[in-house]
């Protein structure tokens, strides 16, 4: 059932956070494999899966799957989930932590920065194909009207207010995150949320661009690909600063 929305004089609470672990060399490595990325992607967005279930989905060989399966849960991102499945067909699910990679952490070790690379590059990689997904899908106009994909380019910052402003976004994204017992509206869909906010190094313009016009973007600064034909990322493997 879903939760009833507090009266007025009731205080609203955020749901309690998930435990969370920082990621060290050992265990970035242990996730930073593309296949491994993907099988951890699966099980965080569709919940458990067996290795024959996996492997249907990402095309790939059932034995190689259950591989990658055994090394995410020795570096405890995934577990078995007793109770269910066979001796011969077991069920694999996310470990229910947020996992919290601080790339400065390796910025002076040479031999990880491959793994912070790779890491990166398909975590990025799963963003824009989930963006790619839902705009070639056809949805509803309810649906389209209610996503957005946006950016904001005309804002100056310094480095704490940076990270002011992504406290709040995080604060505001942990308010709308539903109770793990909570029963979803019957009306409701998986919604993923991605934000991505960075600095761009500052390049001054040549002579010849003084005085053109802006293209693509409102006078708020901000580029909006239609709140009707596009669409707003849980994380899949945690989040990356």
């Amino acid at each position: 059932m879903p939760t009833e929305e507090p009266s007025p004089e009731e205080p609203t609470t955020e749901p309690p956070e998930r435990p969370a672990r920082r990621l060290d060399a050992r265990s970035l490595r242990g996730l930073a494999h593309p296949l491994r990325m993907k099988i951890f992607e699966l099980l965080n967005l569709d919940g458990p899966a067996t290795a024959t279930r996996l492997a249907e989905r990402l095309g790939e060989n059932t034995g190689t799957v259950s591989w990658h399966l055994r090394h995410l849960a020795e570096h405890g991102f995934i577990e078995e989930e007793t109770g269910r499945g066979t001796k011969r067909e077991r069920w694999w699910r996310r470990v229910p932590v947020t996992n919290r990679l601080e790339t400065t952490d390796f910025q002076d070790d040479p031999d990880t920065r491959g793994a912070v690379s790779l890491y990166l590059h398909e975590l990025l990689g799963q963003y824009f194909n989930r963006i790619n997904t839902y705009i070639a899908e056809d949805w509803p106009d309810e649906w389209r009207n209610a996503g957005t994909i946006s950016d904001w380019s005309r804002m100056w910052m310094t480095p704490d207010q940076l990270a002011s402003l992504n406290d709040e976004l995080f604060a505001v994204i942990r308010r709308h995150l539903p109770d793990e017992n909570t029963e979803p509206d019957p009306a409701a869909l998986p919604v993923v949320v991605q934000l991505q906010s960075f600095p761009r190094r500052r390049y001054p313009a040549r002579p010849a661009d003084a005085g053109s016009a802006d293209t693509g973007n409102t006078d708020d600064g901000r580029t909006d690909a239609g709140n009707t034909d596009t669409g707003h990322t849980d994380d899949p493997q945690g989040s990356a600063e």
